[in-house]
């Protein structure tokens, strides 16, 4: 799959957002946890990726084997309002 800037732009929403976890990246563009990581360290500043992984690591609503059962949806009802 090419990665256009609307594509890159909607991978790094997705890896920032806390309740999408690396899963849904995977299923949606093929990348795994270790091909996010990769591809946020190429993207963002050193300074931001770092921030980044702080905020996801062991995070449990970004691992879908850590989440609990009854969470069933990938985002807040409230995130993706009409413009």
């Amino acid at each position: 799959m090419e990665l256009t800037s609307e594509i890159e732009s909607r991978i790094i929403e997705m890896a920032w957002e806390d309740r999408t976890p690396f899963e849904a990246i995977e299923l949606q563009f093929g990348l795994n946890e270790p091909n996010v990581i990769q591809f946020m360290r190429r993207r963002l500043k050193p300074s931001s990726f770092k921030l980044w992984r702080t905020r996801v690591s062991g995070r449990k609503t970004k691992h879908k084997r850590l989440r609990s059962s009854a969470i069933t949806r990938g985002y807040c009802p409230t995130q993706y309002k009409r413009r």
